[in-house]
């Protein structure tokens, strides 16, 4: 299945065998205090720039019913953020009551975002829009 926005996810994580767990990362978007005026301009123009986790947040596909309620829940933490990274895994935590396994891939997937290695993970704007990231 092509996953081309946000309810295609949902679908997806819906019918899948096992129980899923959504794995969201919420990142800001700036550039660095010693940016270039050229690298500012940039990303005023929604180009370049570095993105920051803010915070990370898992759900069954269960809890959630569209991205606009995902969104606005986001929003009631006062982060302003840019771009929402998503990853799954089976939900183990009937098994895990610690939930190891969801901590060390909010790890996993924080240092991805911050070293530029997203390739594997979705990624949706603040609309819902799926996300493609280039080249730098």
């Amino acid at each position: 299945m092509d996953i081309t926005c946000f309810d295609d996810l949902l679908q997806a994580a819906r019918l899948q065998t096992e129980p899923q767990r959504l794995l969201f990362v919420f990142a800001a978007s700036g550039v660095p205090d010693d940016a270039t005026p050229a690298q500012k301009a940039s990303h005023a123009r929604g180009e370049g720039g570095e993105l920051t986790p803010l915070l990370c947040v898992d759900k069954t596909p269960a809890e959630l019913t569209d991205f606009a309620a995902l969104a606005q829940e986001s929003r009631q933490t006062g982060q302003d953020w840019q771009v929402m990274f998503v990853a799954a895994m089976a939900d183990q935590s009937a098994y895990l009551p610690d939930n190891k396994d969801v901590d060390q891939a909010f790890q996993r997937m924080t240092q991805m975002i911050k070293y530029g290695t997203v390739g594997s993970l979705l990624a949706f704007d603040r609309a819902g829009d799926p996300l493609v990231f280039g080249a730098a």
